[in-house]
C-alpha cells in the first residue's frame, strides 16, 4: 500500500520496529500500538483501540473506540472501522469500506432531542483471520465475516458471511469460494475444490468448507 507519494510527514529517524506515525495523524494517547505499525497522513485511531503489530493505516482511515485489530492489517485509504469492531490477523479493509455499528441509526430521539452515547447501543463487525474487505463494501453490523472469506467490492453485507465464502453483490450473496492464496477454488468433483496456487484440497458440507487434512499450505 503506498497511500502517501512522500514519507516526509513521518519524524525523522524512527527506530528499527517501532511504529511510524505521520505527523498529521491523530492517535490518542490511550490506544496501544503495536511494533512496525505504520499510521498515515490524516488516519485517526481513537481512546483504547488496539492496533496490533505490523499493521497499515492508509490516509484518511479511522478506528472507533476501543476497536481492536490483529496483526499485519491494511485498513485503506478512508476506510471507517467504527467501534465495537473486532478485526483478526491479517484482516484486508479496502478503501472507503465502512463497517457500521448501529442497527437503526438516528440523529434524534422521539421528542426532537438529540441521542447522546447513552440513547443508543453499539453493535460491531467481527472479522476473522486473513478474511478481504473490498472497496467501498459495506458490513452492516452486527456480521460476522469468516476467516479467509472475500467481500467483492461495492458489497453490501448484511448477514454472516461463511469461512472462506466469496460474497458479492447487494445484498451481499456467496457465489464461491476462495483459499488462503486469494484466488478462488476449482471444483474437482465430489464436493471437493482446490487451490490453483497452493494445491490445497478443500471439502464442501452443508454449507461449509474446510481444508483437507492431507492439505499443507505453501
Amino acid at each position: 500500500m503506498n497511500p502517501m507519494n512522500s514519507s516526509n510527514t513521518f519524524p525523522p529517524g524512527p527506530v528499527d520496529g517501532a511504529a511510524r506515525i505521520s505527523l498529521t495523524a491523530d492517535v490518542d494517547p490511550s490506544a496501544a500500538v503495536g511494533d512496525g505499525v505504520q499510521i498515515w497522513h490524516l488516519a485517526q485511531v481513537r481512546e483504547n483501540a488496539r492496533v496490533g503489530a505490523g499493521c497499515i493505516l492508509g490516509r484518511g482511515s479511522y478506528i472507533g473506540p476501543g476497536v481492536l485489530l490483529g496483526e499485519n492489517c491494511k485498513v485503506q485509504n478512508y476506510a471507517l472501522v467504527y467501534e465495537p469492531a473486532v478485526l483478526g490477523d491479517g484482516v484486508f479493509v479496502g478503501p472507503g469500506v465502512v463497517l457500521t455499528n448501529d442497527v437503526f441509526p438516528r440523529a434524534i430521539n422521539p421528542d426532537g432531542s438529540r441521542k447522546s452515547a447513552d440513547d443508543w447501543d453499539a453493535v460491531g463487525v467481527t472479522v476473522g483471520d486473513g478474511a478481504s474487505i473490498g472497496a467501498r463494501a459495506v458490513c452492516v453490523a452486527p456480521v460476522t465475516i469468516g476467516r479467509w472469506a472475500l467481500v467483492a467490492a461495492g458489497s453490501v453485507v448484511t448477514r454472516d458471511v461463511p469461512d472462506h465464502a466469496v460474497v458479492v453483490g447487494v445484498p451481499a450473496k456467496r457465489v464461491g469460494w476462495v483459499g488462503e492464496a486469494g484466488v478462488p477454488l476449482r471444483p474437482i468433483g465430489g464436493g471437493a475444490f482446490q487451490c490453483p496456487v497452493t494445491g490445497n484440497e478443500y471439502r464442501e458440507a452443508d454449507g461449509i468448507l474446510t481444508r483437507a487434512e492431507s492439505a499443507v499450505l505453501s
